[in-house]
């Protein structure tokens, strides 16, 4: 058994993804972040980084003690090697899964993150912010469309861990101020990938763990959200 701290953001996405594929046995551990929950003393143990997701495996392959893991890539690369799937085993195939894998943990989510605070959530208009990040996603959807336009997916012909870490950050494409049609090969493969039965799933658990999942976000849990500092416990 897996236990999943999790809350529906674009990073919690990626792993019910991979786990809702699989069907590997889960368990939710509901993490509120919008009314403090990373904060907890027992979460930080799992999470020093105070961020979800974070899984404990109860059940390693090695057979030994729980393993427990933060940052949403290294948890796609763990359980994608703990199951033998959505990664290839050959080295040119896994080369290309990790680059893009780690493409989206140092590029697209971070700058799409900063597109969604800037127009979403900063509490005055920042015009230089906002033109900076929405021209730097355009960037980026551009990129994904050139890569998609010979391959169903990422890293080639198979749905892998690199598909599951970038398509929840492509789902808000509109408050990201984006038009998909403006990107044929990226929206086929979003199409896709939203067609899957796992995805629907995996989404359908949003809205079982948060009921307000896509409403949007109060002041108090953007204070809560939006003003942590090396003092925060």
């Amino acid at each position: 058994m897996i236990d999943l701290y999790y809350w529906p953001t674009p990073n919690g996405h990626k792993v019910t993804l991979f786990l809702e594929e699989t069907r590997l046995p889960y368990a939710i551990k509901p993490v509120n972040i919008g009314k403090g929950d990373q904060f907890a003393p027992g979460f930080l143990k799992i999470a020093p980084n105070n961020r979800m997701p974070a899984i404990v495996d109860h059940v390693p392959a090695s057979g030994t003690e729980p393993v427990t893991l933060f940052e949403s890539g290294a948890i796609l690369l763990y359980l994608a090697e703990k199951t033998g799937q959505f990664i290839p085993a050959d080295l040119h195939g896994r080369a290309e899964v990790l680059q893009w894998l780690f493409w989206q943990m140092g590029g697209l989510g971070p700058m799409l993150g900063q597109n969604h605070h800037f127009t979403q959530y900063a509490p005055e208009k920042v015009p230089y912010a906002i033109d900076r990040y929405v021209n730097e996603t355009n960037r980026l959807y551009g990129v994904l469309d050139r890569r998609l336009a010979d391959r169903a997916f990422l890293a080639g012909e198979d749905y892998s861990i690199a598909d599951m870490a970038s398509y929840p950050w492509i789902v808000p494409w509109e408050k990201q101020g984006q038009t998909l049609s403006d990107f044929p090969h990226l929206q086929r493969w979003f199409e896709a990938i939203a067609e899957r039965p796992a995805t629907k799933a995996a989404y359908a658990r949003a809205v079982e763990v948060n009921p307000d999942f896509g409403k949007p976000m109060s002041e108090d849990a953007k204070r809560v959200m939006f003003g942590q500092t090396a003092k925060r416990d």
